[in-house]
């Protein structure tokens, strides 16, 4: 950490935050422009001290592994003091580590080792609501009226319909009323207002009550006390589920702005990155980035869900392919529709992320031979904004089928199994006996490991280094430069575009079908002085065709 850094970080915060700037005029760490994140699920990565479940150490233990791949930085999924309910989505204490993956001082000493490599580290923020076991909401069960009454949302009568579309659990304590959740019936919502509160229902406070601003000033302490102790930034969880009865988001936004603002002024390199699904949303409210995730976007599902795959949410068309089916058909105009749309909204102002998968959501593998998953890191890794990788699907690690539910994950289970390391007991990521894992490894004998993926040069594991390497050397490709399509029909299996920056030009080819095709370019773009950057199947037919094959792709510098 530099000296300037240190100064902002040991800025006094005795003021409120004012609100970000025109977001035109936000401050971008440069740092982010050349980022690729590695998300780590920290109860499935590394287990040392062999009681079944990952801990802090043994992603300290990785991280030289991590900078390996490429990746410049981790986003870490919840580590905080929970009854995990929800696989640490329901937090008991923001302040303190879960004792099962180690301490505080494990986590600065994370941040420590990380920054050493030259990595950052941002955490999971469950900014929306807590565990019903956090010390807040016991005292806000009561009934007896305390400070902590008005911090979560609770109707004035038990017999009372909250209404507006929201959930409420009954009969939970003494006190005379419902508390409203966000996900799970243990996870009550945390009081940040109503943006039209009903005049009928006073239990309905608005945003700028005194009880509800203290939520809220108490969430950016909580903020503030984890970039003090290292942390480069947060990934908010549920973004957009803060005030209720706010349908446009512009009382949701507001707040969000706020916490760019104390960003900006504070902490100038530190990042903050929504779960929202609408760049053109929470990055005008001051999110750094958001994802393009399959919650309700079509643009995701069309990608990367296919017809066969297990698509846990439901969310493919009945009928659809996505472009990266190896059968064809899928039309990569759907994405780009919507794509398109986000880019020109957010461009200057932040960047879109398109993740290869996360613990949400199926795995990348399902359905798709090495080769294939290959073809989709050459695009993830070629388009602008910020690509994010799930652990394990550098090696192409699958979705487990059959598994229980584990922790709330219920038809995400399978997509949190254990990290393969090598072929030794437990795939090398813990010495505990099977019984006690956190999860059973993956029971195919044909698993793929790092180990033996680090020996084969043509591996998947490989493959992706190289890729995220000439995304690091080459600034066209990173996440500010220019992005424009070329070759993007519906009769089409493949897509070709341009990405541009400080005068480099980069033409990037991909067809994820399982058949041959030829695609001639427009004559702008000439071929004959093209220099071969990277390639799996592609060639270059003078003065402006390309051949692809099956499940090929090549980027070239013009």
């Amino acid at each position: 950490m530099n000296s300037s850094q240190k100064a902002s970080r040991s800025r006094g915060h005795s003021t409120r935050s004012k609100a970000a700037k025109n977001p035109q005029e936000r401050t971008i760490p440069q740092w982010l422009h050349s980022a690729i994140f590695y998300e780590v699920y920290p109860q499935s990565f590394f287990d040392t001290n062999a009681d079944g479940i990952g801990d802090l150490n043994g992603v300290i233990f990785k991280l030289d592994y991590i900078k390996s791949l490429g990746c410049t930085a981790v986003w870490l999924n919840p580590c905080w003091e929970s009854p995990f309910g929800d696989a640490g989505y329901d937090v008991s204490d923001f302040r303190k580590v879960a004792p099962r993956y180690g301490t505080n001082a494990d986590l600065k000493r994370l941040f420590k080792e990380a920054h050493r490599r030259g990595l950052k580290v941002c955490l999971d923020l469950v900014a929306g609501h807590t565990s019903t076991e956090h010390a807040w909401f016991k005292a806000s069960a009561s009934a007896k009226p305390n400070k902590y009454s008005n911090w979560y949302v609770w109707t004035d009568n038990v017999w009372a319909d909250p209404g507006e579309n929201l959930k409420a659990v009954s009969g939970y304590s003494d006190r005379d009323g419902n508390y409203v959740t966000n996900f799970f019936h243990f996870q009550p919502a945390l009081n940040y207002g109503f943006a039209n509160p009903d005049p009928n229902k006073p239990w309905q406070l608005p945003v700028n009550h005194p009880d509800v601003l203290e939520v809220r000033e108490e969430m950016k302490n909580i903020i503030r006390y984890w970039l003090d102790a290292g942390a480069d930034g947060f990934r908010v969880d549920m973004a957009a589920s803060l005030v209720k009865n706010d349908p446009d988001f512009r009382e949701t936004m507001a707040f969000w702005s706020e916490v760019r603002g104390m960003f900006d002024s504070e902490y100038p390199e530190a990042v903050l990155i929504a779960e929202w699904s609408d760049p053109a949303l929470s990055i005008k409210a001051g999110f750094h980035m958001d994802f393009l995730l399959h919650y309700g976007n079509p643009a995701y599902t069309s990608l990367l869900r296919q017809e066969k795959s297990r698509d846990i949410f439901g969310l493919t068309p009945e009928g659809g392919r996505s472009f990266f089916d190896q059968n064809g058909g899928g039309d990569i105009r759907v994405f780009l529709n919507i794509y398109l749309e986000k880019y020109h909204a957010t461009r200057d102002i932040g960047f879109i992320s398109i993740p290869t998968g996360n613990h949400d959501i199926s795995r990348l593998a399902i359905d798709r031979t090495p080769a294939e998953i290959e073809v989709v890191f050459a695009f993830l890794l070629t388009m602008p904004g910020i690509p994010y990788l799930y652990y394990g699907d550098e090696i192409g690690m699958a979705y487990v089928q059959g598994l229980e539910s584990k922790e709330g994950g219920y038809g995400r289970t399978g997509s949190r199994t254990p990290m393969q390391w090598d072929s030794g007991k437990n795939a090398g990521f813990s010495r505990a006996t099977p019984n006690k894992l956190y999860l059973p490894i993956d029971p195919d004998k044909n698993r793929p490991t790092v180990a033996a993926q680090e020996k084969d040069e043509n591996s998947l594991l490989n493959a992706f280094r190289r890729l995220a390497q000439l995304r690091l050397d080459t600034p066209a490709l990173q996440g500010n430069g220019d992005f424009e399509p070329v070759v993007a029909e519906s009769e089409s299996s493949a897509f070709v575009y341009l990405r541009k920056n400080a005068g480099s030009r980069i033409l990037v080819a991909v067809n994820p079908s399982n058949k041959t095709c030829r695609i001639p370019l427009p004559e702008k773009i000439a071929l004959s002085k093209a220099k071969t950057l990277h390639s799996r199947g592609a060639k270059i037919s003078l003065p402006h065709t390309l051949t692809l094959n099956a499940a090929s792709y090549g980027i070239f510098e013009l």
